[in-house]
């Protein structure tokens, strides 16, 4: 089945340039639209299931405004240091302090991915491990000042500066790291078009 050329409309309900970059070079045309949930973290959802159900419930926000062919994908990602949730940094001292605690240690990042289509919902994600190098503190503020990562959960991009010359380690799919399992895309996209 070739699915860079099937004709169901692929919405991507995001915003996000990293999975509007990893959509493409998986050869999809796609539309993208912005969910309008609330990405308060819900008390009851276990953090390692967080990505999960942010990445459900935008594809589901996303899909009521197109019709049952349209092919909607949800995707979200956290990062948890010592089961702690690291969340998107909202200025620079957050961005400084999340690097500092990643600094020198492993931590996961589960990326997780939701595709709705004709009444059908998958949803899975997938963990990768992630050790960075001990980062000095003129590292992390010219990353910052450069990058200015502050819509990236963790506070970082692994595609950026940091992840050359600050990660040492990788257990699991970059693309993961990065904010989309692809691999399991690839498969979800497979099982709901057959």
């Amino acid at each position: 089945m070739n699915f860079t050329n099937f004709q169901t409309q692929i919405i991507l309900a995001s915003q996000s340039p990293r999975r509007q970059e990893l959509l493409s070079n998986m050869g999809l045309s796609f539309a993208t639209h912005r969910s309008e949930i609330d990405e308060t973290v819900p008390k009851g959802v276990p953090l390692e299931k967080l990505a999960e159900y942010l990445a459900k419930c935008k594809a589901e926000d996303v899909a009521r405004h197109y019709g049952e062919n349209a092919v909607v994908i949800g995707g979200d990602t956290t990062v948890l240091l010592e089961n702690k949730l690291l969340e998107k940094p909202q200025n620079r001292t957050e961005a400084f302090e999340m690097l500092k605690q990643l600094s020198g240690k492993t931590h996961e990042v589960i990326s997780a991915v939701c595709v709705v289509h004709n009444s059908k919902t998958l949803v899975c994600s997938d963990i990768a491990k992630v050790s960075f190098e001990k980062l000095q503190d003129e590292e992390i503020n010219f990353y910052i000042d450069k990058y200015a990562p502050f819509d990236k959960a963790g506070g970082y991009g692994i595609q950026e500066w940091i992840g050359c010359i600050g990660i040492n380690r990788i257990e699991g799919s970059f693309y993961t790291v990065m904010g989309l399992p692809t691999h399991l895309l690839w498969g979800m996209l497979k099982k709901i078009m057959i």
